[in-house]
């Protein structure tokens, strides 16, 4: 392409001021940051209920694997830890609680710890379950508790089971070890 001239001067052909000014990114950047700060909030928000709901039914898990064991497999005792419950019976079958918990007597699962522990106010049984664990490694009661791992960022309520199966919530530890208190500290959820 050639330049041309005309009486206003020259004219160049194929050049266009079409583009962005430096104070129309200023204001596309700070609309993004304005967003950001309304929105990160919330997210953050939401991530700590859903870890929270995820720590709610672990503690349900545990519950309900806890009764079939009971009620099934070790003679009316219950497991003092998960990765008992993880152990499938001796004649075959699947184990009483799901791979994600079982792994380990103390799991880290969606930002919380989850454990389990026989009941201080518990005595040894007398029978051995059918999935290889002995009497002695049973107990009368047992125990969860579910704590964020870093409390205020990946939950904000502590949660504790005992043998009757209610699920209490609490915004600090609850450090009771008795399965079969009816007031462990907080207040029950179910």
């Amino acid at each position: 392409m050639a330049n041309e001239e005309t009486s206003e001067g020259p004219v160049v052909v194929g050049r266009t001021d079409a583009g962005f000014t430096l104070i129309e990114l200023l204001i596309v950047v700070a609309i993004i940051g304005i967003i950001a700060a309304v929105a990160v909030p919330g997210l953050l928000s939401a991530r700590r209920a859903g870890n929270q709901a995820s720590a709610i039914a672990s503690l349900r898990a545990i519950s309900s694997s806890q009764r079939a064991y009971s009620t099934t497999c070790a003679n009316g005792a219950f497991a003092a830890t998960l990765t008992q419950l993880a152990t499938a019976p001796a004649s075959g079958g699947v184990p009483f609680i799901s791979p994600d918990l079982g792994v380990a007597d103390s799991v880290v699962k969606s930002g919380y710890t989850v454990t389990m522990a026989a009941g201080t106010d518990g005595v040894p049984w007398a029978l051995d379950a059918c999935n290889g664990v002995t009497g002695a490694q049973l107990s009368s009661t047992f125990y969860a508790s579910a704590d964020p791992v870093a409390p205020g960022s990946t939950g904000t309520l502590y949660f504790w089971l005992g043998v009757a199966g209610t699920i209490f919530r609490d915004t600090a530890d609850i450090v009771e070890t008795a399965g079969l208190s009816a007031t462990p500290g907080g207040a029950p959820i179910q």
